[in-house]
């Protein structure tokens, strides 16, 4: 497996301090984010997921705990919007470059409006994902919303 990703080049272009971590990977998993959080012995909270979303039709991503559920009308509303549903997982993979299990907010082919779960800011560092399955990097929550130049709302 490859620790150079587009996402690890896009932190280490944004001066992002940041460390790699690998783990076993189970595409047959019901919860990804929950699989890589129990595989790396971390705690859910502190393993956020990347979800591809539309607000009002327009592409955004959106970063929360693994073990949380996004709330798309709180979602749709932190951006400026009447009604938020999932992205279709072939739709995520073409705008952001990435396969499922593996999607990154970070280099992501499209720059989209990205927003980060206030609660993620409740940890030093967390995990997010890399830029492949089973891959994570594990960084500071304001390093992450720095480089994403991502806003904060509460989300869940």
């Amino acid at each position: 497996m490859s620790k150079t990703t587009r996402a690890t080049q896009a932190l280490q272009q944004a001066g992002v301090s940041f460390t790699v971590h690998s783990y076993e990977y189970d595409p047959n998993a019901e919860r990804i984010g929950l699989q890589a959080a129990e595989a790396m012995g971390a705690d859910p909270n502190s393993v956020l997921k990347t979800l591809m979303v539309l607000v009002d039709g327009k592409p955004a991503c959106v970063v929360v705990p693994s073990d949380k559920e996004v709330n798309l009308k709180k979602l749709a509303s932190a951006l400026g919007g009447k009604a938020a549903q999932m992205m279709k997982p072939a739709d995520a993979e073409r705008v952001t470059g990435y396969h499922v299990g593996g999607i990154s907010p970070f280099g992501q082919k499209k720059r989209v409006p990205t927003l980060i779960e206030q609660s993620a800011f409740a940890h030093d560092q967390v995990f997010m994902n890399g830029g492949q399955r089973g891959l994570q990097v594990k960084l500071k929550p304001s390093n992450a919303a720095s480089a994403l130049k991502a806003k904060v709302a509460e989300l869940i």
